[in-house]
């Protein structure tokens, strides 16, 4: 019987609560404060968010490298939560688009990597658990169950597979799932999905290109110019946030899949 007086934690953006609705299963469900599609780089939130961070018991979020437009809101809220400050968590500095790393920097796509999803599930629990202990052993469990099958969605598409695949970012947002699939980033063409890529960018992407037929992995579709003068190319189209899928597995399959067939 679920409770009606369940304390809410809210989460920031769509990753997490999908990640959330792993542990909360079974039980009430996280508020979620930006919609799919807005992992936290640009828009505002709107004073409802606002009451609703203010109501919360615990407000779950990455942080503001990730999260700025919650920055001015969360960041000294006393019911806040940044996982980005926890000294945890599979972490790399952010890349050039020549795909060199970038000094004292983070890339906070963290969620992507397999281990990252599994230990944020354990933190939800904790948290979720202190909020509604009522509920403690059913997260703790759900958080088992969602590792369980993380590990095994990881182990299918490692089968068999002992290859590196290179492939080209339109902006890099996908490091933290390259280690699982054998991907190797060879080079992005813009440092934001924003910016159009410089015409000398193109020209070295071609200069490097390590095989014939190259595959592009894009927030969204690129413009039918540009990608005349990358041929030959495939192109994928992978919100970063999972924001086409219901469950963060599913969600994360899919875009494995997705990416290792653009490219093989």
């Amino acid at each position: 019987m679920m409770s009606a007086h369940a304390a809410t934690v809210s989460v920031s953006n769509y990753p997490l609560f999908l990640l959330s609705q792993a542990v909360t299963e079974g039980a009430p469900s996280a508020n979620q404060l930006l919609q799919a599609g807005e992992v936290g780089h640009h828009g505002s939130i709107s004073p409802g968010d606002i009451k609703a961070i203010q109501e919360s018991t615990f407000v779950v979020w990455f942080g503001e490298s990730l999260e700025n437009n919650l920055a001015s809101s969360l960041n000294n809220a006393p019911n806040a939560i940044s996982l980005f400050a926890f000294n945890a968590f599979n972490r790399h500095p952010l890349r050039d688009v020549k795909g060199k790393p970038i000094a004292n920097t983070l890339d906070p796509h963290i969620w992507l990597d397999p281990e990252n999803a599994k230990a944020i599930t354990r933190a939800l629990a904790v948290i979720h658990s202190h909020a509604n202990p009522q509920y403690k052993s059913l997260y703790q469990a759900n958080a088992k169950k969602f590792a369980q099958r993380m590990d095994r969605t990881v182990q299918t598409m490692q089968q068999g597979s002992q290859k590196t695949y290179p492939y080209w970012a339109y902006h890099d947002a996908y490091q933290y799932i390259e280690a699982s699939l054998g991907l190797q980033m060879i080079g992005s063409l813009s440092a934001d999905h924003h910016l159009s890529p410089k015409a000398s960018q193109l020209r070295w992407l071609n200069e490097q290109r390590p095989a014939k037929q190259m595959c592009l992995v894009a927030q969204s579709d690129p413009a039918k110019g540009l990608l005349a003068k990358l041929q030959p190319v495939n192109t994928t189209v992978q919100a970063e946030d999972m924001s086409g899928s219901k469950t963060f597995v599913d969600g994360w399959y899919n875009m494995a899949q997705q990416i290792r067939s653009c490219i093989s």
